[in-house]
């Protein structure tokens, strides 16, 4: 095992830690609370290690891990005495499937510490002075807030003692179908860039053929699909379609432009190919 390696391990055990010292101390509150203020303890402990190791990636597998520990959290609340099991095992089974594929992929694509991912790099050199700031706010807290706000209807699917029914199904294939679609895009991405002779090519063969993000499409699909779960347990809690929302808008007006304009400067005639393949809704091949 390389030193990165068991830096980012430390780095995660740290943030554990701290994580369970404040649920500790906020114990007999709201099961919600406790988990958004270890969230946020953790966070700031991931962000000590980029900041001391000069490389927010530190942070990337922290959007897979962290839910995976909060959803077996709320499992075992109160709250999730009398829930309806099979629900439950659902709900943290298709979060630990995607934590466990996501984590994975990051761990085998990132290179050590002199690798950080070239968004990061961007923004350190537009900040200036005030990077340290703008990776804790913007690198590290802001995707923290994002994930468990798409996270609350968990809460909702665990604690529910509602009855399985039709929406049920509906959210655990559009789970399930979006965890497959992350892994065959995220599979023909590493094979396209293991084997490519020149940079400036562009992936438009298999599912990238039919839009030119199928991995962030994946992920979309994968928070609307717990969003519906926890709908068809509790639909009162419609409200917090707000996570998947604000998720869907980072990828719609951030991630995927940003990622366009990348390729726009990288690669010639990627104009055309935006011409001819929609950026996440698929569209058959012209």
């Amino acid at each position: 095992m390389n030193r990165a390696t068991l830096l980012v391990l430390l780095a995660y055990a740290s943030a554990f830690v701290l994580a369970l010292i404040v649920g500790r101390t906020l114990e007999g509150s709201h099961p919600v609370v406790v988990a958004l203020a270890a969230d946020i303890a953790a966070t700031v402990a991931i962000f000590s290690f980029s900041m001391a190791f000069d490389n927010s990636s530190f942070y990337d597998a922290y959007w897979s891990v962290a839910p995976i520990a909060i959803t077996g959290y709320w499992c075992l609340v109160p709250e999730a005495a009398d829930a309806t099991a099979v629900r439950q095992w659902l709900a943290a089974l298709l979060v630990g499937a995607w934590g466990v594929r996501l984590t994975y992929n990051w761990c085998r694509r990132w290179n050590g510490l002199d690798d950080e991912d070239w968004r990061y790099v961007d923004l350190r050199v537009k900040s200036g002075h005030a990077w340290a700031a703008v990776s804790l706010a913007g690198i590290h807290l802001f995707p923290t807030l994002l994930v468990f706000a798409a996270l609350l209807p968990v809460y909702a699917a665990v604690t529910s003692p509602a009855p399985l029914g039709l929406l049920d199904v509906v959210a655990v294939v559009v789970a399930i179908g979006a965890i497959a679609l992350e892994t065959a895009a995220d599979q023909q991405l590493r094979r396209f860039l293991d084997g490519r002779s020149d940079h400036r090519e562009i992936l438009a063969d298999g599912l990238w053929a039919y839009c030119r993000h199928p991995n962030y499409l994946g992920e979309n699909m994968f928070w609307w699909g717990l969003f519906l779960l926890g709908l068809a347990a509790a639909p009162q809690w419609w409200w917090s379609m707000a996570g998947a929302v604000a998720i869907t808008a980072m990828f719609v007006l951030v991630s995927v432009p940003m990622l366009d304009q990348r390729s726009l400067a990288r690669r010639p005639g990627y104009d055309e190919h935006m011409k001819r393949v929609p950026a996440l809704l698929p569209r058959v091949p012209r």
